[in-house]
């Protein structure tokens, strides 16, 4: 469990991660916006790459999507909405910019395998999804694999947009976007 200074350095650390980058990202910097000592986070994480692997198992700092999130009632239409849903309200712009900042070549033979998950979560549960709807007769493609992949990136693509360029690059708002994505993506498929 966790302590309260604890919680402060991490929290500290991961904005500064968002807003810098990792590497620019010191533990001066760190120190200065917990509000504590340098020496402190010393005492609390044997460094910078442990606060930032301790902040990856809080769920503040992890989607921590998984298959039980997503359920289905064989309406295309409403189940691909509800997909959409569930992984944008999980899977955030903020979240985007955590997964960037953890990208870093120092980091990332340690985070890509956490990183990973969520896209191999939402996957699977498109994959089976997709096969159950063709085997039904819902659907016409039964290339499962390849619609899991379609739609995972269509759903991505306006987070890390959103992410990266906020209203800059679109006025559409999420609720929008899913309406007619998903209404595109089903033309596509029926």
């Amino acid at each position: 469990m966790l302590d309260e200074t604890q919680n402060k350095i991490i929290d500290a650390a991961m904005e500064l991660v968002m807003e810098r980058g990792y590497l620019a990202a010191t533990t001066k910097d760190i120190a200065i916006r917990a509000g504590v000592n340098e020496c402190t986070i010393f005492r609390k994480f044997k460094g910078k790459k442990e606060i930032i692997l301790s902040a990856m198992q809080l769920p503040k700092w992890n989607p921590d999507l998984s298959e039980s999130d997503f359920s289905y009632v064989g309406n295309l239409k409403q189940d691909l909405t509800s997909f959409s849903e569930v992984y944008m309200r999980k899977v955030t712009p903020r979240m985007v910019k955590i997964s960037i900042g953890l990208r870093t070549p120092e980091l990332y033979p340690y985070t890509a395998e956490e990183i990973l998950k969520v896209p191999q979560v939402f996957k699977k549960v498109l994959v089976r999804y997709f096969g159950e709807m063709y085997q039904a007769g819902k659907i016409s493609n039964a290339d499962a694999e390849h619609l899991a992949m379609m739609f995972l990136s269509m759903n991505f693509g306006f987070v890390f947009l959103t992410a990266s360029f906020g209203a800059k690059l679109t006025n559409t708002g999420k609720e929008a976007y899913i309406r007619n994505s998903i209404q595109v993506f089903m033309d596509g498929i029926i």
